[in-house]
């Protein structure tokens, strides 16, 4: 335990002391899922195997649905939502698991298995002292998915893909959290460590996302999400829209007048956003959530 200098302050020595454990677990992750090992304790391998199998063109859907079916939790789920008002039009509830991923389609059966993995994650009793952080991560990556996708159907930009990747655009955060569980006293109740995830969660994200599989251009946007400075080579891309989203999804949250300063974020020059865009954008988004969490069964 760090100790207590005159005046309340941490003594340089104890906080340099804390700063290099930080940097040291952190450059231990990184390093880690660099040579392609990913160690998430609690977290569903269902939802990866049923990545593999969607993104496999070679794939039957029946491989999808027995991967599925060894799931109950998780294929009760999707029938919930299958045959939830959003998706259920017809009225006509579907009861059987090839059924209810025709009617989703892979984004959706993507993401609500994430939303199964996470809320495994915080049921967990091993992780029951992140429960209350892991849960604020989630509501934020719906939100950015949700501002996601609006801002997609503005581009060329397949918005099912920008969905996703708003929802996992925290899974670097994710993973030093819940790898960091254990080493409360020295981590958690560090503001050196709380500061470094910020710098150092995108890239860990990143490896994460290119270890699972996912498409290179959701892992790149990813990693760079803090890239303020980022210009793709021709119109606007995922990456625009990630570290755009995530902005948006900030002023979102807040309570009373919202304020948006979008100085110094090339993304929005390139997308050419006005305030008012913004306004708009935020308002689709925010119409959307009140189904989202129907939508992904969480």
């Amino acid at each position: 335990m760090a100790s207590i200098a005159p005046g309340g302050r941490l003594s340089q020595a104890s906080t340099q002391e804390d700063r290099t454990t930080a940097l040291q677990f952190l450059r231990s992750l990184a390093a880690e899922v660099s040579r392609g090992t990913v160690n998430l304790p609690c977290f569903p391998d269902v939802v990866i195997r049923i990545r593999e199998a969607l993104a496999d063109p070679d794939a039957s859907l029946a491989q999808t649905v027995k991967i599925l079916g060894a799931e109950p939790r998780l294929a009760a789920r999707l029938l919930q939502v299958a045959n939830s008002a959003a998706y259920n039009h017809s009225g006509k509830p579907v009861t059987d698991l090839r059924a209810a991923i025709t009617r989703l389609g892979h984004r959706a059966v993507q993401s609500s298995a994430m939303a199964f993995a996470v809320q495994q994650l915080r049921l967990a009793p091993a992780l029951r002292t992140i429960a209350k952080p892991l849960n604020l991560l989630w509501e934020e990556s719906i939100s950015v998915a949700s501002i996601c996708q609006v801002i997609a159907r503005r581009t060329h930009v397949n918005p099912d893909e920008a969905f996703l990747t708003g929802l996992l655009h925290g899974i670097g955060r994710l993973y030093i959290m819940v790898r960091a569980v254990g080493k409360q006293n020295t981590l958690f109740a560090n503001a050196s460590f709380v500061e470094m995830v910020e710098g150092w969660h995108p890239a860990i994200g990143k490896a994460v996302l290119e270890n699972w599989g996912f498409a290179e251009a959701m892992s790149d946007a990813v990693g760079l999400q803090a890239d303020y400075d980022h210009a793709g080579r021709f119109e606007v891309d995922l990456t625009d829209i990630l570290i755009v989203s995530i902005v948006l999804a900030v002023v979102l949250r807040q309570l009373g007048p919202r304020t948006l300063d979008m100085s110094g974020i090339h993304s929005f020059e390139r997308f050419g956003l006005a305030a008012q865009d913004c306004v708009d954008i935020l308002k689709h988004a925010e119409y959307q959530l009140g189904s989202l969490h129907s939508e992904l069964g969480c």
